[in-house]
C-alpha cells in the first residue's frame, strides 16, 4: 500500500475518534452542559474544575470577578453535575435563569440574592448543605426542587444512596409488618348458639262429663 494512502487512512480514523473521545470526557461534557448557566465556557470550566479539585473558583462577567472556594471537599463528576444542576434549579425557582457570578456563588455556598422583582431571598447553598452531611434528595427537598428534574441524576453516587434508602425502607417495612398482630392467622370462632328450650307440652284438656238426662225428658 502507498505511504500516502496509509497516512490518509490513519488521519481519517483519528478524525472519527475525536467525537468519541469528547463524549468519553466527563469534564468536557459538564463544561458544555453548564456554559450557558455559568455565562461563558471559561466560567463553566472554573466551576467544574473548582468543584472537582476543591480549588478556588473565579467567575468573571462584565470586567468584574467573583472568587470563592467550594464549601465541600473534592467531588466526583457525578456529584459535580448534581451540585451545579441543583444550584441552577434553585435559582430558577426564584425566576433567575441568567444568574450573575454573585448569584451562582450564593446558590452554591449560600447567600442572599435579589430577584428581578426586587425581592431579597436567602439561599442555603447546595454545597453548604452537602457539607453538613445531607444527601442529594434531602438537599433537593430543602430547595423545593426534585432530583429527578436535574439531569445527570443517574450517577453511581446517587444510585448507591437510592439503593441504601430503598433497603432501609424495606427493612423498616418488614419490621413494622412483624410488629403488627397477625389478625389474618387468627380464626375467631363463632359462639355456639344456645339451644332452644324444649317445647312444653300443653296438658290435655279433661274430658267433659256427659250431661245427666233431665228428668221428665220426653221419650
Amino acid at each position: 500500500m502507498p505511504k500516502h494512502s496509509s497516512f490518509a487512512a490513519f488521519a481519517a480514523a483519528a478524525l472519527l475518534a475525536l467525537p468519541l473521545q469528547a463524549l468519553s470526557n466527563p469534564e468536557s461534557r459538564l463544561i458544555e452542559k453548564y456554559d450557558r448557566f455559568a455565562g461563558s465556557e471559561r466560567n463553566a470550566r472554573e466551576l467544574v474544575e473548582g468543584l472537582r479539585n476543591d480549588s478556588q473558583i473565579d467567575l468573571s462577567r462584565g470586567g468584574k470577578t467573583t472568587s470563592f472556594k467550594p464549601a465541600t471537599d473534592k467531588m466526583g463528576y457525578g456529584n459535580v453535575d448534581l451540585a451545579l444542576g441543583l444550584a441552577k434549579a434553585s435559582l430558577a425557582e426564584h425566576g433567575i435563569h441568567n444568574p450573575t457570578p454573585e448569584q451562582i456563588r450564593a446558590a452554591l455556598n449560600g447567600g442572599t440574592v435579589t430577584t428581578k422583582s426586587g425581592q431579597r431571598v436567602t439561599l442555603p447553598g447546595v454545597l453548604k448543605l452537602r457539607a453538613s452531611g445531607m444527601g442529594w434528595g434531602q438537599i433537593a427537598h430543602k430547595l423545593g426542587v426534585k432530583v429527578g428534574d436535574v439531569k445527570g441524576h443517574g450517577h453511581a453516587d446517587r444510585k448507591h444512596e437510592h439503593k441504601h434508602e430503598h433497603v432501609k425502607h424495606k427493612h423498616e417495612h418488614v419490621k413494622h409488618h412483624h410488629d403488627r398482630p397477625e389478625f389474618h392467622r387468627a380464626k375467631f370462632e363463632r359462639p355456639e348458639r344456645p339451644q332452644r328450650p324444649e317445647k312444653i307440652e300443653r296438658p290435655q284438656r279433661p274430658e267433659r262429663p256427659e250431661r245427666p238426662e233431665r228428668h221428665g225428658q220426653r221419650r
